[in-house]
């Protein structure tokens, strides 16, 4: 199992609709909404590293989305 921290910003003004459309990309177990640099933190929870590329690059693929980095985690 690999969880994902992805850090991320939005369109100013569009954190209800991105918020929205985060909830619903399958694989994201949790998103909260934070105030500093990055707009939201999403949490991740996948089978591997190739499955959480895909996931950050979905995220990454709304227009609502400007920017994301991802911190990695593995249980061991």
């Amino acid at each position: 199992m690999v969880i994902g921290v992805t850090l991320v910003n939005v369109v100013p003004g569009k954190e209800k609709s991105a918020y929205n459309e985060l909830r619903a990309i399958k694989g994201i177990k949790e998103v909260y909404h934070v105030f500093g640099e990055f707009d939201f933190v999403v949490i991740c929870d996948v089978d591997g590293l190739s499955t959480l590329n895909g996931l950050v690059d979905k995220i990454r693929e709304s227009e609502l989305v400007t920017s994301t980095q991802t911190i990695v985690g593995a249980e061991l």
